[in-house]
């Protein structure tokens, strides 16, 4: 596993402490959201299908720190949309820095290049490029040609600057499993401290709705994928910035329901409820997401729209606390690999889920409604 020692020695203790102060819910990973514009236009994404006057709203500084002490995870995740045009988001990850908070900026590195100069390299720090496979892979999941070239080069870039640099990678259902193998062995090859890999999630409103996977789809596409490994080392082959309990899940392993509390998501809209992939509603406050968000109406067997969910904004945190509960779970996992052969693990029933509600174009409105009313941030 790539994850740093001492990131996983800081998170490990924070765990830890939580369970010894008999905490039930509490959050891992910050997922921020400065902004919703993107300079792409992918077409299994459903995140920048907003109007003009809402993708062009950029979450303030002091918002934006704000709810990383309101939060209080170790982690944060800078997304969006493109966080690199927010024009301030050197200043917010400079500040969740000194907070000593691990943070991670996702990018398509389309601005990368340009921007370096602006960060500093720390142990705090990684930027994680969005890369979904080899070069025509990547760049038609992204429906523009170019990006995958730009992108590594952004990589060698950034490496050379001496900073730590991931890659995260979204699958669909068109992917071959030997392509994908091969893609792993290149981006180590590359240099990438790690890769983070899910399935992509069924967002209702992306462009294109033929290439999501199902749960069984993906327990075995994953399983294909690690098998093909070189040396016959699985999982263990690739550096994934991951647990290994999550790999183990993804290839069907482990029976596990999500925890969408452990990466709560704070927009320019508030903190959204459920959880990063599901927007059912925002509240003012981080304490009335936890205390007033009925959990038990989301995640799968529960809820229509979570069904086929194996993303790692839900479910790593599941796989984290199974880790400290089990410890030789991991253990397991770390001598013989991620398990490819045999029965899977039984999976969760869907018969008694909740038929799904759309309520994407409400809340558009009650924002473009509110607009007036608050003053638009700097672009």
């Amino acid at each position: 596993m790539s994850i740093a020692f001492h990131e996983a020695l800081v998170v490990g203790g924070y765990v830890l402490r939580q369970r010894l102060a008999g905490r039930k819910r509490y959050p891992l990973v910050l997922m921020l959201e400065p902004l919703y514009r993107c300079n792409l236009a992918c077409a299994g994404c459903g995140k920048i299908d907003y109007p003009d006057p809402i993708l062009n709203q950029r979450m303030p500084v002091e918002e934006a720190l704000g709810a990383i002490d309101e939060c209080g995870a170790p982690v944060v995740v800078m997304a969006g949309g493109e966080p690199l045009l927010h024009k301030d988001l050197p200043q917010i990850v400079r500040g969740a820095i000194a907070r000593r908070k691990f943070v991670t900026v996702c990018t398509n590195a389309l601005l990368l290049e340009k921007q370096l100069d602006q960060y500093q390299p720390s142990r705090y720090f990684n930027w994680s490029v969005h890369l979904d496979g080899d070069r025509e892979m990547h760049d038609k999941s992204v429906c523009q040609k170019g990006v995958y070239d730009r992108a590594v080069s952004a990589i060698r870039a950034a490496r050379q600057r001496g900073f730590r640099v991931n890659i995260n990678c979204t699958l669909f259902n068109d992917a071959d499993p030997e392509r994908v193998a091969r893609f792993f062995d290149d981006v180590k090859a590359l240099g990438v401290h790690g890769i983070t890999v899910s399935p992509g999630y069924a967002y209702e409103r992306a462009p294109d709705q033929k290439h999501f996977l199902n749960r069984t789809a993906t327990r075995e596409l994953f399983r294909s994928i690690f098998r093909r490994a070189r040396g016959g080392k699985g999982s263990k082959s690739w550096p994934f910035f991951q647990s290994s309990l999550f790999l183990d899940f993804l290839a069907g392993n482990q029976t596990y329901h999500c925890t969408p509390w452990g990466n709560p998501t704070r927009t320019i809209f508030g903190w959204q409820r459920p959880c990063y992939l599901l927007g059912e509603g925002y509240t003012k406050t981080f304490r009335e997401l936890m205390e007033t968000t009925n959990w038990d109406r989301y995640g799968v067997g529960n809820y229509e729209k979570c069904a086929d969910c194996m993303v790692h904004s839900g479910f790593e945190a599941t796989a984290v606390e199974d880790a400290i509960r089990r410890p030789w779970k991991v253990v397991s996992v770390a001598l013989r690999g991620v398990r490819t052969e045999g029965p899977m693990a039984p999976d969760i029933p869907l018969a008694g889920q909740r038929p799904a509600e759309y309520v994407f174009s409400r809340h558009v409105a009650e924002r473009l409604a509110a607009l007036p009313a608050t003053s638009a941030s700097g672009t």
